[in-house]
């Protein structure tokens, strides 16, 4: 079928990802938009929740917004020369929408059910939330076969308990993930862990003694990106594992709109720079989550929501080809 406006003078615009970024109807990055899962290799997902938050709300709205500031980014990237839309089929496949977001369990199963339909199809899920508490839900699905490692990228470990009568918020899934076998504990590494607390002891007290590797911010910001990279991919090793971007691992500076701020986080490039360094990992699964576009400040929090997001497609789309396409 013939374009409606077909590009005459410059074929090239015959490619979306080509044409001005201001036009077109948003889909992340201006890739094609299905929900045919037979055509697809990665699956990039929306998903409009945060009904976990103990704080302040607005990720529900991450993805749209996320999706707005994607059409900024080109499809090549000329740090590591990565281009994934050129060895992939990657669609958008819309939102995982709920229809019972007054329930919070009954959200999540919503979340699980739609990601073992994309996981059982063969597609790699890379996720925009929403807040953290969808995690969990997806690694139900992602990791149905056996545990799999984890980079963790975020202010708070996510690994605590019972918050005002709730073992099930956006503080939790990690804790649930390890207690329902999904992560292998021993291969997760969780980076830029920082902030206040409201009693004493170590904030990450479970993540310590189920024996992930926790690596504060302080200990980051004196060794720097490199040793991060390093250590993640010692801990992590050549198994399957999942990446998950917290956007309150960036200083508020860069992300001022999300629900939990914390001061004294990573800088953009440090956060690019450790995420390009997990270039060969066996990642087959990858969210970033957090964006409330209703705190944010002219849409930077979004915008580098959406880098970030790039970034994490480079590495997904490299291991997605490293596992035979």
């Amino acid at each position: 079928m013939d374009a409606l406006k077909p590009a005459r003078n410059y074929p090239i615009m015959s490619n979306p990802q080509a044409q001005p970024r201001y036009v077109g109807i948003p889909t992340f990055f201006r890739a094609p938009h299905t929900q045919d899962l037979s055509a697809v290799d990665i699956g990039l997902i929306g998903v409009p929740f945060d009904g976990g938050v103990t704080n302040r709300p607005g990720a529900r709205h991450g993805p749209r917004e996320v999706r707005n500031q994607s059409s900024l980014l080109r499809p090549i990237n000329t740090a590591t020369g990565a281009q994934p839309f050129g060895d992939l089929r990657i669609r958008d496949l819309g939102d995982c929408w709920i229809e019972d977001p007054y329930s919070l369990a009954g959200a999540l199963s919503e979340i699980e059910a739609f990601y073992r339909q994309v996981v059982a199809a063969g597609v790699t899920p890379v996720t925009v939330g929403g807040d953290h508490s969808i995690a969990w839900p997806i690694l139900r699905a992602v990791a149905a076969g056996g545990p799999v490692g984890m980079m963790h990228i975020d202010a708070h470990g996510d690994t605590g308990d019972d918050y005002m009568g709730s073992r099930i918020h956006h503080g939790t899934p990690f804790r649930r993930a390890v207690e329902d076998g999904l992560l292998d504990p021993t291969r997760v590494i969780q980076i830029g862990l920082r902030g206040t607390s409201t009693v004493p002891g170590s904030l990450w007290e479970f993540s310590d003694s189920s024996g992930m590797r926790v690596m504060p911010m302080d200990e980051l910001h004196d060794r720097g990106w490199r040793w991060a990279v390093e250590e993640a991919r010692r801990v992590v090793g050549a198994g399957p594992c999942y990446l998950s971007f917290d956007i309150d691992s960036l200083d508020p500076a860069w992300a001022p709109g999300t629900g939990t701020p914390e001061a004294g986080g990573l800088s953009m490039i440090e956060a690019q720079r450790i995420v390009r360094g997990l270039m060969g990992l066996d990642i087959v699964g990858a969210d970033v989550v957090e964006v409330s576009p209703p705190f944010d400040v002219g849409g930077l929090t979004a915008f580098h929501g959406a880098s970030m997001l790039f970034e994490i497609l480079c590495v997904a789309a490299a291991a997605r080809v490293a596992r035979g396409g």
